[in-house]
């Protein structure tokens, strides 16, 4: 009874979310209660909903400070003289154009949102491609691969709802991970470089060459209102507090929650003394920090039912009879190879919420580290998989800006993110992180 109740709650919260019937936020709070209450738990299912948000708390707080930082840092310019950089090194020369691209995307995505790193790096690219007739579809698929890439950093979305949805810290689904995601990134690396081989041969072949001054250098500009918020001098200082606010995470030092808290704190006293100057920072980004918290909360209270009430524990019970043994422990590979293209059939809330601890608790039943189904699913579920995915709106803000139709977005870029996902989950292999 309590797996089927809990099969029809899942499948219930998927068709509303996905259907846009309700919102993520008003669908992890109203499914589950209600399911709760027709499965006789009373008043006993807001204790359920008080644990789990007690559980995600630390995930949910880390998450607003981590926007916060990054957008106060952004705010300040401390990405500026690093895209300026990039800018003065590739020159006119479209491999170098396209390496760059993947390099200034990977380097704007640390603050974790997909819709600022194309906000920053089309712009400041589109006007090279144009020049050079640098097809529009590279620079699209190049961004995806970075960005989507990059996604899996501890603050990004997927990594905090996989660790969210199995009451875990945030630190032990990334931090073994970390080589795969470096390997990741190489790989888009190696991608982009050849892509923009490709280019150049394409417009050898084509006769399509522009002359150009190789020495000249594309100068990016910023509005009065962006030059206003700028600190130059505080570079440096903003540099390190990055680098301590991040290795204090990673190493443990100091618990995830509240290295981004102090983080935010030291920030602001560094760039923005003044007290009004500083409740207008935080106001610019307390609007994102806000949404993704609610939601992460709601999740809490979501997985809070779910688990304590045993409808997640009989629903793998059962599905794990379904499971041949021998098939068990291969499950973390093969949610790493097949998580790309969950990004074409679930948006976030409903897989990291819904599907994956179904799967996670499957492989738990036969001995299997429930996080390894984490860790295989930031692989590429709205990782790599979100800037192609038509379930998110930064695919729509990408394909927006470089004014390249979402099919052909589609066509060119999805064999490469699923050809990333493929070489991460071998790296988790090899590195030891999913079983054989």
């Amino acid at each position: 009874m309590l797996a089927l109740l809990g099969l029809v709650t899942i499948l219930v919260l998927l068709v509303t979310i996905m259907t846009n019937k309700l919102t993520p936020l008003v669908a992890l709070i109203l499914v589950p209660l209600a399911a709760a209450l027709i499965g006789g738990f009373g008043l006993e299912s807001a204790g359920f909903m008080v644990g789990g948000i007690k559980k995600i708390a630390p995930v949910a707080t880390m998450f607003v400070f981590a926007i916060v930082f990054f957008g106060i840092l952004s705010d300040a310019g401390m990405m500026d003289p690093i895209i300026d950089r990039i800018l003065k090194a590739v020159g006119m020369k479209p491999a170098r154009i396209t390496v760059g691209t993947a390099i200034l995307a990977m380097v704007v995505h640390l603050d974790g949102s997909g819709a600022v790193t194309f906000l920053v790096t089309i712009p400041a690219m589109l006007p090279l491609y144009d020049r050079l007739k640098m097809r529009r579809v590279v620079l699209a698929a190049i961004a995806a691969m970075a960005a989507g890439t990059a996604n899996m950093l501890p603050w990004g979305g997927p990594t905090l709802r996989a660790a969210t949805s199995l009451h875990v810290p945030v630190t032990d689904v990334f931090n073994p991970m970390i080589f795969v995601l470096i390997i990741g990134l190489v790989a888009v690396l190696v991608f982009a470089y050849l892509l923009g081989v490709r280019e150049e041969k394409r417009l050898a072949a084509s006769g399509e060459t522009v002359e150009v001054d190789h020495t000249e250098v594309h100068v990016r500009e910023l509005s009065e209102e962006e030059q206003a918020l700028r600190r130059p001098k505080m570079f440096w200082p903003n540099i390190l507090l990055t680098i301590a606010v991040i290795a204090a995470m990673i190493s443990g030092v100091l618990p995830a929650a509240i290295s981004f808290m102090l983080g935010t704190v030291f920030a602001l006293l560094l760039n923005y003394p003044q007290v009004d100057a500083q409740k207008k920072r935080v106001d610019a980004h307390a609007k994102a920090a806000l949404m993704m918290a609610s939601i992460l909360f709601a999740a809490g209270a979501f997985t809070g039912i779910m688990r304590d009430s045993g409808m997640l524990k009989a629903m793998a019970e059962t599905a794990a009879n379904f499971v041949p043994a021998d098939f068990a422990s291969h499950m973390p590979a093969m949610v790493g190879v097949l998580s790309m293209p969950f990004s074409l059939l679930f948006d976030p809330d409903s897989y990291y919420f819904g599907v994956m601890p179904v799967i996670a608790d499957v492989y738990k039943a036969f001995g299997g580290d429930p996080i390894a189904i984490g860790q295989a699913s930031i692989i590429g579920q709205m990782t790599t998989g979100f800037p192609v995915s038509p379930l998110t709106a930064s695919t729509f803000l990408l394909i927006g800006l470089t004014g390249v139709p979402l099919g052909e977005h589609q066509k060119f870029t999805i064999p490469l993110v699923f050809a990333i996902s493929v070489i991460m989950t071998l790296a988790a292999v090899i590195f030891g992180v999913f079983p054989l």
